[in-house]
């Protein structure tokens, strides 16, 4: 099934409604049970209530829900259900940019160490005692150091320049996980090596709204530039010299991707830890159903990387009586899956 240009609209629309439909359900899973209409009235006085801060006008709505239902709703799922979106959203978009700046479909967000990094910095935090927010943003700064690191390699290698950065970022990779299992040999083994193991595995359970907002900023600021270049991404994966015939300066261009793609993985990983496989199987679903256009690509990876881990986090609440961490649950649905997609032929088969 090829995709059209008059195939893409439909296509993306029933994908943007599942997106919908998955981000509004997710409200209803948990311990606390809430009603469609507790919700509905809740959202709608909350933004009604944001628009008159800033337009000036009273705002009279009569109260009937419990504050507690309240509480529930704004505190604890709204939060925890935009990151999983925005986390889904992000990793997916820096996979498939990833994999087109690199023209390889085994190409994933933490190529470049990104990952690595930041899951260092947050094993440090803990080790050193530093609280939640601390925590957060030492993962995030490791993250882009790994990063800034591998790339600083590779533009000193005499080797090609994808190359070199593929070989930097394993050994940057590898550098940071060696540091992180010195941290956890080092770590106090009653309260900071669980903590660090933990947050390893990747979770959502302690996302607050401050958490949210701070993903939400990190991750739009590098997505509208991939959003507004996605088209140029296609010359990434023709030659080099074809590519400058066109005007456009390759490396120049791969250096806005890397940036982009960096702060968005690493934002992602800094609040919900190491969630593997999102950015790597994602983008091969799309190709399936989109094609390789990156101009339809970018945009159907935030949707689908969205839904897909908010289903993850859905599930994670509702399979046992704790919360079974979301990088698990990702390996055990995203490993099986590659494998179909290996077999069929993957994004390489003829759709």
């Amino acid at each position: 099934m090829h995709s059209t240009a008059t195939g893409f609209r439909p296509r993306m629309a029933v994908l943007a409604v599942i997106f919908l439909l998955t981000f509004f359900s997710a409200f209803f899973i948990g311990r606390y049970q809430v009603s469609a209409g507790d919700l509905f009235d809740i959202l709608s006085y909350r933004f009604l209530k944001l628009l008159s801060g800033i337009f000036d006008f009273n705002l009279k709505t009569p109260v009937t829900w419990t504050s507690q239902a309240e509480s529930v709703i704004i505190n604890v799922r709204l939060p925890r259900v935009t990151a999983a979106a925005v986390v889904g959203a992000a990793l997916s978009v820096a996979g498939a940019s990833y994999q087109g700046m690199f023209r390889n479909p085994m190409v994933s967000p933490d190529i470049l160490g990104a990952s690595t990094g930041a899951g260092f910095g947050a094993a440090l935090a803990i080790l050193l005692s530093f609280n939640y927010i601390f925590t957060t943003l030492s993962a995030f700064a490791f993250g882009l150091v790994a990063v800034t690191l591998a790339w600083a390699v590779s533009r000193v290698s005499k080797l090609n320049t994808t190359l070199s950065m593929v070989l930097a970022g394993i050994m940057v990779s590898s550098l940071f996980s060696a540091g992180t299992s010195f941290i956890k040999l080092v770590a106090d083994t009653e309260e900071q090596l669980p903590a660090i193991t933990y947050w390893l595995m990747g979770s959502l359970n302690s996302i607050k709204s401050k958490d949210a907002l701070f993903v939400i900023v990190l991750v739009i600021i590098p997505l509208v530039p991939l959003m507004l270049l996605r088209w140029r991404i296609n010359l990434l994966t023709i030659s080099e010299d074809e590519a400058r015939s066109l005007g456009i300066n390759t490396g120049r261009l791969r250096l806005v991707v890397i940036i982009c793609a960096t702060l968005m993985t690493s934002a992602s990983v800094s609040v919900s830890g190491m969630i593997g496989w999102v950015g790597l199987v994602i983008p091969h679903f799309c190709r399936l159903i989109f094609g390789y256009d990156y101009r339809r690509l970018i945009p159907a990876a935030a949707l689908m990387g969205a839904s897909f881990l908010i289903l993850v986090d859905d599930l994670s609440r509702t399979i046992s009586t704790s919360e079974v961490p979301l990088g698990v649950l990702t390996a055990f649905i995203g490993a099986p899956v590659f494998v179909y997609l290996i077999l069929i032929g993957g994004a390489d088969r003829e759709h």
